[in-house]
């Protein structure tokens, strides 16, 4: 009786919060999990991104992505897993970014000719007038418009796009691309004479 009434309980480890979020869905769990091992997803995203703000919202986003996935696998050395899942989410990240800069390259000053020669995908297409483009801006739905001009123009993310506007994520992603096909099409038509 005395030893018990001096023991502490122990916190649960790793899989003790992992089994208990997956049988309860309390985001309690998840809370402890962050809390234990943020450092350490941050200093991966800072090997891999090499960017403090970058590196901040992959941390994040990983940890956003733990209330899904831990719902469908099964972890059976977490620190292990989070270790894989960190290091695959920036790999992703960097692909991304990489094709983004195929088509939108960072050495390009004005913004309105990057819009333009990614949406053509001919960067090197100088007889292409920055009026034509501000005038197909214009005449794009509202939503495309707003999108394209925060994406490119702000060079704002999806999420803060979707955010900023109140759209979901995936409206976001659909109004940039038919926007961009629309101005593609407008920019072909209109330089075409």
């Amino acid at each position: 009786m005395f030893l018990k009434l001096f023991s502490k309980a122990r916190p649960p480890d790793d899989l003790e919060l992992v089994k208990q979020y997956q049988q309860t869905g309390d985001l309690a769990c998840i809370g402890k999990l962050f809390d234990r091992h943020t450092e350490m997803v941050y200093l991966i995203c800072m090997k891999y991104m090499r960017d403090e703000e970058e590196s901040k919202d992959a941390t994040m986003q990983i940890f956003e992505g733990m209330v899904k996935s831990l719902r469908k696998y099964e972890v059976q050395n977490f620190k292990s897993w989070l270790h894989t899942t960190a290091r695959n989410h920036c790999l992703m990240l960097l692909r991304a970014q990489k094709q983004r800069e195929k088509i939108l390259p960072r050495n390009v000053q004005e913004n309105e000719y990057t819009i333009a020669s990614s949406i053509l995908e001919d960067e090197n297409n100088p007889e292409l007038e920055l009026q034509t483009l501000e005038q197909g801006l214009q005449d794009l739905p509202t939503a495309q418009r707003t999108c394209i001009e925060l994406f490119y123009l702000k060079q704002k993310s999806y999420k803060q796009i979707a955010e900023q506007t109140g759209l979901s994520l995936n409206n976001v992603k659909s109004y940039i691309q038919n926007g961009k096909r629309n101005l593609k099409l407008y920019l072909e038509k209109n330089n075409a004479k």
